[in-house]
């Protein structure tokens, strides 16, 4: 009977792997499952988890460390920046002017892996990085741990998070062979290196696995599965539906009109939400659209603060905040520290079955309105001319690029096209629902049905 480790990084990984089927499933499969926690132990107390938590120690990284950490992953982003538009420009955002140790430092790398940064050499910096984890407070802590629980497997549900680095080494110390599920659909082309290496892969679609293979070459065929995403599995299980009458009793909205979801993203990447929304707001007001419904949902990891202006000014907008608790300040990524609540899946699954029209500015939210077969719009105003932040160059991305060429969505330059679009699928909403339909069969390319089922044995194969 093998034993199995889910190391949950973060909220959305709370979200994926413990608000979907795969939790329940890995207790069926696994003789036992214990799971190792990023977040705090009370994170769980509302979910029926018979298994042990353990809380791990917050990992926090020392200057070597982190340098060969920065070294490694600005090597995987120099590697790849000629062929990907997301990498070069994820590359620049690391250049900084910073006047201090590790602004200086980061210069210096930036030299480095102008040169070094074959895969070769990747891998050399990963195992420095390694060397200096070694004699690690926190590693040495986690050595405790594995050799106490004696698994099998260690799944992490996310690749990325620099806080995992020393529990992927002393896993490797230990010979416990571990697997990750590559987090989201951007990831990979356009994200920075994974946080080490890991002896098996689970992605979402066979798009997702030829991407691994292209950036990761060291990885083989034979490591990687395709089992869909547990991302949107709580979209075909009965206990988070709900009807379209109480969605619109939740949400205070006129039963006999349809509805406009807007959905938001996170600052850092869509600044220009707020002017979509009051775009669409005042076509409204000044019926240059037909009465509707109009539902705002700001992205989990914002307050809300920066829509203060928009809720005073528009009374026909309908907000929805969702309903993630912040479980622990001080984090070095405090968003990753933002947990669901059950009723906030819920609230997510009405608004996008119930709405009749999604817009957003190039979010995986796409993909989520597409699954319930739902119009799509997307947004994007701002380019180096126009004085707006520049969420056109997001086009270029390789993620986004098979978005347009798939034509499964209206890409909105301005505020006429946008309107247009609106109006066009408000009262034809069957255009483009092929299209769409390919695009989510090309992103995720399993049923959503028994995902969480999938990825349990898939892990059970690998041990």
């Amino acid at each position: 009977m093998s034993k199995l480790g889910i190391v949950i990084t973060d909220g959305v990984g709370f979200r994926n792997f413990m608000l979907s089927d795969f939790y329940q499933k890995a207790e069926e499969s696994f003789g036992e499952v214990v799971i190792l926690s990023c977040l705090p132990k009370e994170a769980y107390k509302d979910l029926n988890v018979s298994c042990e938590i353990i809380e791990l120690s917050i990992f926090k990284e020392n200057f070597p460390t982190w340098f060969f950490r920065k070294t490694k992953e600005l090597a995987h982003l120099q590697l790849h920046k000629k062929q990907n538009k997301g990498i070069k420009e994820n590359l620049q955002k690391n250049w900084t002017k910073a006047r201090n140790v590790r602004g200086y430092a980061t210069r210096f790398i930036f030299q480095i892996t102008s040169i070094l940064n074959s895969e070769r050499w990747i891998q050399r910096f990963n195992r420095w990085q390694q060397l200096f984890l070694k004699n690690d407070i926190i590693t040495k802590e986690y050595f405790k741990i594995l050799k106490k629980e004696n698994l099998d497997l260690l799944f992490f549900t996310h690749q990325r998070p620099p806080f995992i680095a020393p529990l992927i080494y002393s896993a490797e110390v230990f010979k416990i062979k571990t697997a990750t599920f590559i987090f989201s659909w951007d990831n990979l082309a356009s994200k920075g290196r994974m946080s080490g290496n890991f002896d098996y892969y689970l992605v979402w679609s066979n798009l997702m696995k030829s991407e691994l293979l292209k950036f990761y070459p060291a990885i083989k065929d034979q490591q990687i599965q395709v089992v869909g995403t547990p991302q949107f599995e709580p979209y075909v299980l009965d206990r988070y539906r709900s009807t379209r009458e109480s969605f619109y009793e939740r949400f205070d909205l006129n039963l006999s009109l349809k509805t406009i979801c807007y959905s938001c993203g996170d600052i850092s990447t869509s600044k220009n939400d707020e002017l979509y929304i009051a775009t669409i707001a005042s076509a409204i007001s000044e019926k240059r659209i037909p009465e509707v419904n109009f539902l705002v949902r700001i992205s989990p990891a914002e307050d809300g603060s920066r829509f203060t202006e928009l809720t005073k000014k528009y009374s026909l907008i309908k907000w929805n905040f969702p309903k993630w608790i912040l479980t622990r300040k001080g984090h070095q990524e405090e968003w990753s520290q933002r947990v669901p609540t059950v009723e906030d899946v819920i609230d997510l699954h009405s608004i996008l079955q119930f709405s009749d029209l999604n817009i957003n500015m190039l979010s995986t939210m796409s993909l989520d309105f597409m699954c319930f077969e739902k119009p799509v719009i997307n947004p994007v105003f701002g380019n180096l001319e126009n004085g707006l932040y520049n969420d056109q160059k997001f086009l270029d991305y390789e993620h986004i690029k098979n978005v347009v060429n798939s034509k499964s969505t209206r890409i909105a330059k301005n505020d006429f096209e946008l309107i247009d679009a609106i109006n066009l699928y408000l009262q034809n909403p069957e255009i483009d629902a092929e299209q769409r339909a390919i695009l989510v069969k090309m992103q995720v390319s399993k049923p959503l049905e028994n995902t969480g089922k999938r990825i349990a044995e898939t892990l059970l194969k690998w041990t």
